[in-house]
């Protein structure tokens, strides 16, 4: 191993603790749509709270009188982290951060000044020697409000090495208890990191008497490896945030940075955090809702398909022995289980184990005319649903689903509470029928018509809708789960109306619920599965 990147402890010491900084509330926020209310900046604080974290950054509090409140209501509410609030090197900002933190159990004062020279030439005006009064200032006036005083060097990973180590000695020696080395701009490789921590290690007398931290974003994807590299040299505190959210390209994602250090063997024998894994994907989907900003679905961790399997050889694999594939358990993050996605990559093994689920056991025959006319499907579609399987078994045909159910009247009405609507539907070639319901919402009431409608019992499963383009005259695309009779169909359908899109959704499904019956019924009249 390079000397530059040798690890900072051996395998046999007992492990470090590591603090898990989260800043989701303040720089998570800067991201662009990720926006709180005061009332989620406390729903977010709550989990992030009981999901083990060790210090919440709740805010700037100077930077608005809204900002302050939040701060000292995040202050009140949380009861085991530490709470910072954030500061620039000025007199001012420490005042308000301190007053902000006047309720907190556990408060820190976080105080920041750039150190890079484009920053002190170009944004603040000032040059290095200025640079070290401002911080030996700020931090003397945080350290006469609170006992934990952290400093961040900002831009530390584009600063003069020498210079670094300088600003670093002066806030130790002013009384920061915790130091931040910064790649704020993400354009830090794991060997700058190590190199900086190591320069401020040797370079810094007393660096012992506080604890190192990093904060590093993701503009060029290396915001978790630099976290990673940096606690390998020293640092004992991550600054990370939930999914990764933050300016521009986001920060170091919280969950992994925290399971990278319990999964890989490199650190799982070394490092050590109080953060309840099982929390994760909870946490993670809270702040998805409260933001609107979802993780995509590739995302390490708490993306959708991070437990999906579709390849052939996955499955096979997975339904041999689940580690073949899987580093981790579903469960261990507090996410759903494993899901082996049906679509054109999957086996055989993965369709008999669906079909199993469903209640339905093949002979090898049944299998292998249902894998054929499976893997023609699968040319079609990107995934291969429930009714899809039960379309194959009984009629073993890929014929289009008949409309049974046609919308020919919507009306409803809201605005207040209960929503209502009236919904007429032609069955067949000429029955029609009328119901009304009532719900939280038009799309609720809608829905409760249809129900009364419906030849079956129906329940909603799931229900999503998305702009298929921007303006406020975009198609809406509504899709749905709904179990039928204990089986589960999908319905989509698309409209500039919201409402409409979701009612002709809901038919869609009771379509395909009708047309499985008639293939049900067809195969017993042969009194043979596999007609086509």
């Amino acid at each position: 191993m390079p000397a530059d990147l040798r690890p900072t402890s051996t395998p046999d010491a007992p492990p470090s603790r590591v603090i898990v900084f989260d800043t989701t509330l303040r720089d998570g926020e800067q991201s662009p749509g990720s926006t709180m209310t005061g009332p989620e900046k406390l729903q977010v604080a709550r989990a992030l709270d009981q999901l083990g974290v060790d210090v919440i950054e709740a805010g700037f509090p100077v930077s608005s009188p809204h900002e302050l409140e939040s701060v000292q209501e995040v202050a009140r509410v949380v009861e085991s982290a530490t709470v910072a609030a954030l500061a620039r090197a000025l007199p001012a900002d420490v005042e308000r951060a301190a007053e902000a933190l006047a309720d907190a159990r556990r408060p820190r004062i976080h105080t920041f000044l750039a150190t890079s020279d484009l920053h002190l030439e170009r944004k603040l005006g000032i040059d290095r020697d200025q640079a070290l009064h401002r911080i030996a200032q700020s931090v003397e006036a945080a350290r006469r409000h609170v006992d934990d005083v952290e400093f961040s060097a900002e831009d530390a990973t584009r600063t003069d090495p020498s210079f670094l180590v300088q600003a670093v000695r002066t806030a130790v020696e002013a009384g920061a208890t915790t130091i931040n080395l910064p790649d704020t701009v993400g354009y830090a490789h794991p060997h700058d990191v190590a190199r900086m921590f190591d320069a401020v290690r040797d370079g810094v007398p007393d660096v012992d008497r506080v604890v190192l931290s990093f904060h590093g974003h993701d503009d060029l994807g290396l915001a978790t490896a630099n976290s990673l590299a940096a606690l390998e040299h020293g640092a004992r505190q991550v600054e990370c945030t939930l999914n990764g959210i933050g300016e521009r390209a986001g920060n170091a994602a919280l969950e992994e940075v925290v399971m990278a250090l319990r999964v890989l063997p490199r650190f799982r024998e070394r490092f050590v955090t109080h953060v309840r894994t099982e929390r994760l994907c909870p946490a993670s989907q809270l702040l998805a809702r409260i933001t609107g900003v979802r993780p995509q679905p590739n995302k390490a961790i708490v993306g959708a398909n991070a437990f999906a399997h579709e390849a052939g050889i996955h499955q096979h694999g997975m339904l041999a022995d689940r580690r073949t594939y899987e580093i981790m358990t579903p469960a261990a993050v507090g996410a759903r289980d494993t899901t082996l996605v049906l679509g054109k990559h999957s086996g055989r093994h993965a369709l008999v184990r669906r079909y199993e689920e469903l209640g339905f056991t093949l002979t090898p025959e049944e299998t292998n005319r249902a894998y054929e006319l499976f893997v023609m499907l699968a040319d079609r579609k990107k995934v291969i649903h429930d009714e899809d399987l039960l379309a194959i078994y009984y009629g073993g045909t890929m014929e289009r689903v008949p409309r049974t159910f046609r919308l020919e009247h919507l009306d409803v009405r809201c605005g207040r509470s209960p929503s209502w609507a009236r919904v007429r539907v032609a069955r067949g070639d000429d029955e029609t029928a009328e119901a009304e319901g009532t719900g939280d919402g038009p799309i609720d009431a809608t829905f409760a018509a249809l129900a009364e409608l419906a030849p079956w019992e129906v329940r909603l499963d799931d229900f999503a809708i998305r702009a298929a383009g921007g303006g406020s005259d975009a198609v809406g695309e509504a899709h749905l789960q709904l179990r039928i009779e204990g089986r589960p169909f999908t319905g989509r359908s698309a409209s500039t109306d919201i409402v409409d899109a979701a009612a002709r959704a809901y038919l869609h499904a009771l379509d395909k619920a009708s047309h499985a019956d008639r293939l049900e019924a067809r195969a017993f009249e042969r009194l043979q599965l596999w007609g086509v």
